[in-house]
C-alpha cells in the first residue's frame, strides 16, 4: 500500500518507406474514403464531455495561484528515475518528466484530450490513428517534440522497457512518422481496436536525441530530458527527491493544463515504515499524508498540531471501484495447483475478528475484483453472463453454473480461530490429498510438507498476518511470515520469487487492454509483469477479449461481471478489505477546488490543489512548521 497521491501527466498507467509527399497524399485519399473522424479528443465509447475549444476542465480553479511546495512521503526506498524499465526501483512521481500525445480528465471515466497532439484522426473501426502534433511542443533542453520522438518512444518501450509493454503493444502493427509533427499508429485488424488509439495517445514521449548516447534499459538517477511540466531539482538516493516546475513549460496555458501543475516544487521524503513516516508527519517533516493504518487513524490523530488547528483531518468519499487488495497466490508453485488448497488457505483468515480487534471496525470485506462498482458479480449468473460462460464451460469450475458468485464466508468475530471455518478448511485439504501426519503437519502422498511463506515488507502488517499464520498452523500448514524491506520485496515479486504476497490493484472504470497485463496468459511469465499470480486460463483470456471488443458500456459491464465471477471462482487470492473513502491529513497551507466530493477520478490527484502563502506564514508564526 503506497501513499495515494499523483500528478496526472499521461493517460498510459502504465505509451515511412515512401517519400513524404507521396505518403501524405495517399493517406489523405484513403482517409477520405473511410469516413475519418477528426477530433480534439477521444473516449472509449465516443462520448466527450468537453467540446472543441473548451476553456478548462470544470473541476479546476482556472485562476489557482502558482507557488509553494507539495510535500509528502514515500514508502521504502528508490534508486532510479526511470519508471518504465524492469531494473531498479523508481522514485515516486518520476513520470512527471514526460508528456503524452493526449491526457485524461478527472470527471470522465475514460476520455482523453489533446496535449502534445492538437487533434486525432481515426476511422470508425479505429484500426489506425493519426495524431497531429503541436509544433510548439518542446523538450526541457529546448528541442522540439517531433513525430520521430513518438516513433522512438514506442520502439524503445517495446524493445527495452518492462516486459509488460510488449504485452500492451501486442496489437500494434506499425508506428510511422508522416511528417515532422504527424504520426500514425496502425493496429492489427483483430486487436483491441476500441481502445488502442487511446493506448497510443497515452504513450510517454522520450527524446530520441537524448537517448542516442544513453541506454534506456539501464537504471539511473540522471535527470532525463522530457517535455513535462516538471524537471529534477535535487535527489538524495533512497531518501528524498524534489521536482521543480519548469518556468518555460510549453503547455502551461493549454486548456487541459489550466488550474493544474500549481506547485513550484514537488517533494517526496522516504521512510522505511508507516509508523516512522507518521512520526515524521507529526514533526512537520512533510505536509500531506493519506492514512492507511486504521489503528493510527482511530487512536493517534490527536497530536498537538491537529489539536491546535494546524493540521486538517478529513475523510473524503470515493465512488471509484475499490482497490483490489489481497494476498495473492503464486500459481506457478506446485503446492497451489489445486484450487481446494487455495480456498482452504483463504478460509483460515478471519476478517471479522481482524476488523473488530485490529481495524476498529472501519473496513468492509472485499468480495470482488471490482468492489464498489456496477461491474461486481452478484448472485447467480444472468442470462447475458451465461451466454458468455457457456462456450467456455470446459475450462471453468463447474460450480460457476450452479452457485452464486463466490464470497468469503463470514467468520466468528469473537475468536481469531473460528473452529467451523477451520474444520471446513481442513476437510478441503484432506480432499486435496494433504493429510495430517503424526507430527501435526500436512503432507501429500509423496511425503512433502504443505509449506508456504508469506512475503511482507511492512512491520505494521505483522499484527494482521501473525494471527492468520497461527490459524494455518492449527490446520497443519508449515507456514512462515518473512519480513523484508521494500526493495527486496519488489525484486522478489518481479522475479515471481514468492508463495503469497500482498498486492493492491486499482481497477479502471472502463476496463480493457490493461487486463491482459494483470490476468492474461501472455503476461504470466513476463518478468516484472502485473500478473504476479501467474494466471494462465483460456477462459480468462477469452473474456478479456470480449471486454476489449465491447461496443457499449452495457456490454462492457456484463463482460466484466462475468470475468469477475470467473476469477473469484478460481481462488487466485485471499481478498482483504476496503472502505469507500480516504482518510487524509495535511498542514493547513493547501487548498483544493472541491469540497468533500472529489471529481470521479480526483482522489489523490494533487496537481489541481494549490498553495496558500498566507496560511503557510501563519503556521510559521505559530511555530507549527519551520
Amino acid at each position: 500500500m503506497s501513499p495515494m497521491f499523483s500528478f496526472r501527466m499521461t493517460a498510459l498507467g502504465l505509451a515511412a518507406s515512401l517519400a513524404l509527399s507521396i505518403h501524405t497524399g495517399l493517406g489523405s485519399m484513403a482517409r477520405a474514403e473511410e469516413a475519418v473522424i477528426t477530433a480534439h479528443g477521444i473516449s472509449t465509447f465516443g462520448d466527450l464531455k468537453y467540446p472543441a475549444g473548451f476553456a478548462h476542465f470544470d473541476y479546476v480553479n482556472p485562476d489557482a495561484p502558482k507557488g509553494g511546495v507539495f510535500s509528502t512521503w514515500g514508502f521504502g526506498t528508490f534508486d532510479s528515475l526511470t519508471p518504465y524499465i524492469l531494473k531498479g526501483n523508481a522514485a515516486a512521481l518520476s513520470t512527471v518528466f514526460f508528456d503524452s500525445l493526449m491526457t485524461g480528465t478527472l470527471d470522465e471515466p475514460d476520455a482523453l484530450y489533446g496535449l502534445v497532439a492538437e487533434s486525432i484522426e481515426y476511422p470508425e473501426n479505429r484500426q489506425w490513428a493519426i495524431f497531429n502534433m503541436r509544433p510548439e511542443a518542446m523538450f526541457s533542453d529546448g528541442t522540439p517534440v517531433t513525430a520521430e520522438d513518438v516513433v522512438f518512444s514506442f520502439e524503445v518501450l517495446r524493445d527495452k522497457g518492462a516486459p509488460s509493454y510488449r504485452v500492451l503493444f501486442k496489437d500494434f502493427e506499425k508506428v510511422e512518422a508522416l511528417g515532422t509533427h504527424q504520426v500514425k499508429f496502425t493496429f492489427k485488424p483483430d486487436g483491441a481496436l476500441r481502445e488502442l488509439p487511446m493506448t497510443a495517445a497515452g504513450l510517454p514521449i522520450f527524446s530520441k536525441a537524448y537517448y542516442a548516447t544513453r541506454d534506456f534499459s539501464e537504471s539511473t538517477l540522471e535527470p532525463p530530458v522530457g517535455s513535462g511540466a516538471y524537471m529534477l531539482e535535487s535527489v538524495d538516493a533512497g531518501r528524498s527527491v524534489t521536482y521543480k516546475r519548469r518556468d518555460d513549460y510549453w503547455a502551461r496555458d493549454l486548456n487541459v493544463n489550466r488550474g493544474s501543475n500549481n506547485f513550484d516544487r514537488l517533494s517526496v521524503t522516504y521512510f522505511a515504515d508507516y509508523t516512522t513516516a507518521f512520526e515524521g508527519f507529526k514533526a512537520g517533516a512533510y505536509m500531506y499524508r493519506e492514512e492507511f493504518l486504521s489503528s493510527l487513524w482511530a487512536t493517534a490523530y490527536d497530536f498537538p498540531a491537529l489539536q491546535n488547528g494546524w493540521v486538517k483531518k478529513e475523510t473524503l468519499p470515493d465512488g471509484r471501484p475499490a482497490g483490489t487488495q489481497g494476498w495473492f497466490y503464486n500459481l506457478r508453485r506446485p503446492i497451489f495447483a489445486d484450487a481446494r488448497v487455495r480456498q482452504a488457505i483463504g478460509m483460515a483468515f478471519n476478517f471479522e475478528w481482524s476488523n473488530e480487534s485490529l481495524f476498529y471496525g472501519i473496513y468492509t470485506r472485499t468480495d470482488s475484483f471490482w468492489e464498489n462498482s456496477m461491474m461486481q458479480a452478484e448472485g447467480m449468473p444472468s442470462d447475458a453472463e451465461l451466454a458468455l460462460l457457456e462456450p467456455l464451460r470446459a475450462d471453468l469450475p463447474p460450480e460457476l453454473f450452479t452457485e452464486p458468485a463466490f464470497t468469503p464466508e463470514v467468520a466468528d468475530p469473537k475468536s481469531a480461530a473460528d473452529r467451523k471455518s477451520l474444520r471446513r478448511a481442513g476437510k478441503l485439504l484432506d480432499e486435496a490429498g494433504w493429510a495430517v501426519g503424526a507430527d501435526g503437519l500436512r503432507r501429500n502422498a509423496a511425503g512433502e510438507a504443505l509449506k508456504i511463506e508469506f512475503l511482507n515488507d511492512s512491520p505494521s502488517f505483522e499484527r494482521i498476518v501473525n494471527p492468520y499464520v497461527e490459524n494455518l498452523k492449527r490446520l497443519g500448514v508449515d507456514v512462515v511470515a518473512t519480513r523484508v524491506d521494500s526493495a527486496q520485496a519488489e525484486e522478489r515479486e518481479k522475479k515471481f520469487d514468492f508463495d503469497i504476497t500482498t498486492r493492491r490493484y486499482s481497477m479502471s472504470l472502463t476496463p480493457g487492454i490493461e487486463l491482459r497485463g494483470i490476468f492474461g496468459s501472455d503476461a504470466a511469465d513476463a518478468e516484472g509483469s502485473s500478473n504476479i499470480m501467474g494466471v494462465k486460463s483460456p477462459a480468462v483470456d477469452a473474456l478479456i477479449k470480449v471486454i476489449e471488443d465491447a461496443k457499449t458500456r452495457e456490454e462492457l459491464e456484463v463482460a466484466v461481471k462475468t470475468l469477475d465471477r470467473v476469477l473469484r471462482a478460481m481462488h487466485i487470492w485471499v481478498p482483504q478489505w476496503y472502505k469507500p473513502e480516504h482518510n487524509i491529513a495535511y498542514f493547513d497551507m493547501y487548498e483544493r477546488p472541491y469540497g468533500m466530493d472529489a471529481p470521479m477520478n480526483g482522489m489523490g490527484e494533487a496537481s489541481i490543489w494549490w498553495f496558500n502563502p498566507e496560511k503557510e506564514a501563519a503556521l510559521k508564526a505559530a511555530g507549527a512548521i519551520r
